[in-house]
């Protein structure tokens, strides 16, 4: 019997109480799984799990993951990603190489530019921490104004980001954003809706981005992930995560940088 099951009220809302009750007393719950975030396995018999339902336009998949690595809770995800997820998950199509610096652009509200992600590891303290640095092809004008600056950074700002001088610090932890880490793919980083709603996508990949086993090690060692970011220009795409970390070295030097601390899909605080 799965006692170390969990079912969120989120989840039991959305696939009712009959299902929810099934899952706790064993009848439709796995013996084993994959965690769909760190892609190692579980075993709901010993290990504390998670239920995560993902939920699409017309569809709704149900997946399991450790509770050390996300809480249950229900994800808003694309259509288009969760197919993707469901095949990941599944092993129907195999996983790309994971490849540490490759971009996942995606539009960002009103097509003022597209938004590149490179994933990465970070040394800060002795520690590596798993990071995602963003950079914007083009200058990010402030909605609503037609001017030809880059607001990219003080919109940043206005959100909680803080300003890098020394990128041998720690950033601090930002309050209702996380980053969605699904079937051991970088989905898309999350933050807070309007007028009390749930997270919404700030980024969100047109394909799963595929990061290094070493980077998915981190993310489940700390359960944070650092994001930087910098104005177009600023970093550029960095075959090395040497390089990467010298790029990020030069644009805090020059006031260009700002960064914060997510948790993993919606954890609250810490």
């Amino acid at each position: 019997m799965p006692r170390m099951l969990d079912v969120s009220d989120e989840v039991r809302a959305e696939i009712g109480d009959e299902e929810a009750d099934r899952l706790l007393v064993g009848d439709d719950a796995p013996r084993s799984y994959d965690c769909t975030s760190c892609r190692t396995p579980g075993d709901p018999e010993n290990d504390r799990t998670s239920t995560v339902l993902f939920v699409g336009e017309e569809t709704a998949v149900l997946a399991f993951a450790h509770a050390t690595c996300i809480p249950s809770q229900v994800v808003s995800v694309s259509e288009e990603q969760l197919q993707g997820a469901v095949r990941s998950i599944t092993g129907d199509s195999p996983a790309s190489a994971p490849d540490a610096s490759t971009p996942a652009p995606q539009n960002v509200p009103g097509g003022q530019a597209v938004l590149g992600i490179t994933s990465g590891l970070v040394l800060i303290g002795g520690e590596l921490h798993p990071a995602l640095v963003v950079e914007p092809t083009a200058p990010i004008a402030r909605p609503g104004s037609d001017g030809p600056g880059d607001d990219f950074l003080p919109l940043l700002i206005e959100q909680g980001f803080i300003p890098v001088t020394d990128t041998t610090e720690l950033p601090t932890l930002l309050g209702g954003w996380s980053v969605l880490l699904a079937a051991g793919q970088l989905h898309a980083v999350l933050q807070p809706g309007t007028d009390g709603g749930g997270q919404v996508a700030w980024w969100q990949a047109h394909q799963a981005l595929s990061v290094t086993d070493g980077w998915r090690t981190a993310v489940q060692k700390t359960q944070r992930v650092l994001i930087y970011a910098a104005p177009v220009g600023s970093i550029g795409q960095q075959p090395r995560e040497d390089l990467l970390r010298d790029a990020l070295d030069k644009a805090a030097a020059a006031g260009k940088l700002v960064a914060a601390a997510m948790p993993l899909a919606g954890t609250p605080g810490a």
